[in-house]
């Protein structure tokens, strides 16, 4: 993960899923929130993925309770096998993990910063917020170049 600006993270963040089984300790945690409308995304959270790229500075209790599933031949998604709730969202070559917010114990240091597949959100919903916006073709050049 790149280095960060201290105007850019909160030093120590922790978190839970809903039922806490699975616990979150997030060390330099990036303040800028994301939004992924991709159809995955959608079908997996309910609307638009709300998340905060913690690169791998991030470690978990519980990880018995962590489930995986490869939705992608470059990433994985994991939840909690005893109440469901989506944890992340990880690149398996990086291990870059991108948490969902609705996660943290402090959600008010987040600004939403960027949209990724902005070009698959549907007409139903806007976000007020001024966003760096990127399409789906933008993201994966960005991320699976061979794809």
């Amino acid at each position: 993960m790149s280095e960060l600006s201290s105007e850019e993270i909160n030093i120590e963040t922790k978190g839970a899923c809903m039922c806490g089984a699975v616990k979150l300790n997030i060390h330099a945690m990036p303040i800028k929130a994301g939004a992924c409308h991709c159809k995955m995304c959608r079908r997996w959270s309910g609307g638009p993925n709300m998340t905060v790229d913690c690169g791998d500075n991030v470690s978990f209790e519980g990880e018995e309770n962590i489930g995986r599933f490869k939705s992608s031949e470059w990433a994985e998604r994991a939840f909690c096998k005893i109440c469901g709730s989506n944890l992340f969202w990880r690149m398996l070559d990086t291990n870059q993990h991108i948490i969902s917010a609705g996660l943290l114990d402090d959600e008010s240091v987040l600004t939403l910063d960027h949209q990724i597949y902005i070009d698959h959100k549907p007409a139903y919903y806007d976000f007020v917020n001024k966003t760096n916006d990127m399409t789906e073709a933008e993201v994966l050049a960005l991320y699976a170049p061979e794809a």
